[in-house]
């Protein structure tokens, strides 16, 4: 290996450090960086259900809700000072006016959208749909559990990895 690769990765190393040190730093002066999600639910009783254990996990999040794949799309794709892009898309498959599958088509055809993470999280655990899912590059697919204790479980376990074990790119303003 090259001296210059050396110093490359070893540079990488040092800036990913640094990135968790100063995570640990704000989260431990209580101020930890506020997570911004994207629900994409028609129903509200999975709205609710999620925002219950986001409480209960104690995610700092700022949650945004589209009914359909059409105001998601409407809300990524806004311009201006407050338009804000999601760290995050959790995406139920069955919507009305554009489903969860027609939604992530659009997303991940779009070059200023595609880097975004793309949980699918739905009641099917049909093989189709988790294959059709990853053929169209979601990032993960999760089958909603529908006992309210492993719902928080699922939850936590999406907060520790998308925003305590991977990096994701740095929040840019939209638009």
């Amino acid at each position: 290996m090259s001296d210059r690769m050396t110093d490359r990765m070893s540079d990488r190393m040092t800036d990913r450090v640094t990135d968790r040190m100063t995570d640990r730093v704000t989260e431990q002066a209580g101020h930890r960086l506020m997570v911004e999600i994207l629900l994409v639910e028609d129903n509200p009783s999975d709205v609710l259900l999620t925002q219950i254990a986001m409480r209960e996990c104690k995610i700092a999040n700022r949650l945004q809700v589209a009914p359909d794949g059409e105001a998601a799309l409407a809300f990524l794709r806004r311009t201006g000072p407050e338009a804000v892009r999601p760290d995050l898309v959790l995406l139920d498959l069955n919507l009305p006016r554009m489903d969860g599958r027609e939604l992530l088509r659009e997303l991940k055809s779009d070059s200023a959208l595609r880097s975004i993470p793309v949980v699918v999280l739905t009641t099917s655990d049909a093989e189709s749909d988790v294959l059709r899912s990853y053929d169209l590059h979601a990032n993960a697919y999760i089958t909603k559990p529908l006992d309210m204790e492993q719902f928080v479980r699922v939850v936590k376990g999406i907060d520790e990895f998308w925003f305590g074990i991977v990096r994701l790119p740095r929040r840019t303003p939209a638009g």
